[in-house]
């Protein structure tokens, strides 16, 4: 079940594109935006990833942190960060830890691949409590924006 508004949000240390450990608890006292999106170089998840790479000036001044999280391996997601030019770290779940204490985790995705994380969108507060969840079922959807930058404001 995804974890709902008002919960705790549940720490991780993942490996990032930069072949870095980050863990949530780095980013205590600072709004964070976790984006979770199935797989890097699909058409969703890129236009998902460029919405917050192309309004990420709204964030400045609001102390918050973006973070993209998918379950694939921190090498894909350094390519995928390189070629879109994300200023955010990507952040590696390949053991689908995060993914799944989130409650954004597919059994089955399309062709048959399981495992992989479902989009969904997460504010945190300077107290890493959730002030905004959205989980999609379809991969085709994405996030409600506006609701997100609501929240961080």
């Amino acid at each position: 079940m995804a974890i709902q508004q008002g919960a705790q949000a549940p720490d991780f240390t993942l490996i990032s594109s930069d072949l870095k450990e980050v863990s949530l608890s780095d980013f205590k006292g600072q709004k964070v935006i976790i984006h979770f999106f199935p797989m890097a170089f699909t058409g969703v998840c890129t236009a998902q990833l460029c919405a917050m790479r192309d309004n990420l000036s709204y964030y400045d001044g609001l102390n918050a942190q973006v973070l993209g999280i998918s379950v694939d391996s921190p090498f894909t997601l350094a390519k995928f960060k390189e070629e879109n030019g994300y200023q955010f770290p990507l952040l590696s779940d390949f053991n689908k830890t995060a993914s799944a204490a989130y409650g954004a985790l597919y059994e089955e995705f399309a062709f048959g691949l399981k495992g992989v994380s479902k989009r969904a969108a997460f504010v945190l507060d300077e107290n890493q409590q959730v002030i905004y969840a959205e989980v999609l079922e379809s991969a085709g959807d994405l996030p409600d924006f506006s609701a997100i930058e609501a929240a961080v404001k």
